[in-house]
């Protein structure tokens, strides 16, 4: 009788041992699946401006080191004609060297796409209020590029964590959060040519 109450136990303690590891295995998809959903279309009034990026990882880690030794960068979205067309505006500051881009691009639901190229920019869910977080797919390397972007220099400690929790579920490096202390390059308008050739290079290497 003791040997039965025994198997008996030792059954169900195996099947609550198997009950709990299947809800941690599904609570891990489900929980980065809630941290990666991405946004609607988003407003281009609440979308416009410029800021700063906080943290950035990305899945070549070559790239990495580079990012490491960049002081500073931005982007800012304004409106250009009708109600999806919107410029894009990069600047990227390594020491007294500031590189500058610009793109007329089209928002299509949540993601936009850069003319005659093969990159597909998604905007991404995120608790910070006054954020965008972009992820950059760069289809012909199979490349992801993750960039946190806001008006403030600084965040706090839990928008911060959020992130790195979002680039972990992507299976990318711990995220390179960038100095507040740094300068960012003086704001520039530019929509030469030059200047989006030059963006579509940062894209595909920074």
């Amino acid at each position: 009788m003791k040997s039965l109450s025994k198997a008996v136990m030792s059954a169900v303690a195996a099947a609550v041992l198997l009950l709990c590891f299947v809800s941690v295995s599904c609570s891990v998809p489900l929980a980065c699946e809630n941290l990666l959903r991405p946004l609607g279309q988003p407003d281009l009034h609440g979308l416009e401006g410029r800021r700063a990026m906080i943290a950035g990882s990305l899945s070549h880690l070559p790239l990495m080191e580079p990012l490491r030794r960049r002081d500073s960068a931005t982007a800012e979205f304004s409106s250009n004609s009708g109600e999806s067309g919107i410029s894009f505006r990069r600047s990227s500051r390594s020491g007294d060297n500031c590189h500058y881009a610009s793109y007329n691009v089209t928002l299509k639901g949540n993601s936009f796409t850069f003319k005659n190229d093969n990159v597909t920019t998604t905007f991404v869910h995120t608790s910070c209020p006054d954020c965008i977080l972009l992820k950059f797919d760069v289809e012909s390397e199979q490349r992801q590029h993750f960039y946190l972007f806001s008006k403030r220099r600084q965040l706090e400690e839990m928008e911060i964590e959020e992130f790195r929790a979002q680039a972990q579920c992507l299976n990318l490096p711990p995220p390179v959060v960038m100095d507040p202390t740094k300068d960012l390059c003086p704001e520039q308008h530019s929509t030469n040519p030059a200047a989006q050739t030059e963006n579509k290079t940062e894209t595909k290497n920074d």
